[in-house]
């Protein structure tokens, strides 16, 4: 199991790299149609995101006492639905100022493989206890791995639709 979702993390990396990595160091920063936001800023919130999951993957944990896997089908059936839409916590909200593509790109390329080497090191089936995810509350570091995976493909469809303005 522990390999599959390593090599999970890694092919959806190299897609959200792929997908972010398609726009020009000047359209990354261009709003392609009212209300949505730029490759840039799509790029920032799943940083945040990543960034905030490797911080809490290798921060405090607890036995589970519960099926650590209880909470990956829920998130897949939500972040993977592309008909619901989600108003992100304030905390990933991305900024509007210009974003380089070039950092972001090594910035996300680092945050992954930060995540992907919990993975394949550490025991998944504990319950990290140094944030609450909302909704759900706290998860294990399973659910918070692949909710990374789902969260990020999200977000690779999301570039994807984005590209096809330019």
């Amino acid at each position: 199991m522990k390999n599959d979702l390593v090599a999970e993390i890694e092919s959806t990396k190299e897609m959200l790299l792929t997908a972010l990595g398609s726009f020009t160091r000047q359209n990354i920063n261009t709003v392609p149609f009212d209300g949505s936001w730029t490759a840039g800023q799509v790029g920032e919130h799943v940083l945040k995101s990543a960034s905030g999951v490797l911080q809490t993957i290798t921060g405090p944990v607890k036995p589970a006492g519960r099926d650590p896997e209880q909470n990956v089908k829920p998130l897949a059936d939500a972040f993977l639905n592309f008909e619901i839409k989600f108003q992100s916590p304030d905390f990933i909200i991305p900024s509007n100022e210009p974003k380089d593509r070039d950092y972001l790109l090594s910035a996300l390329n680092e945050a992954f493989e930060g995540i992907r080497k919990v993975t394949g090191s550490a025991d998944l089936n504990l319950v990290c206890t140094g944030f609450e995810m909302p909704v759900m509350g706290q998860m294990t570091r399973l659910e918070f791995i692949n909710f990374t995976v789902f969260h990020t493909k999200r977000h690779t469809h999301q570039l994807n639709n984005i590209l096809k303005y330019f």
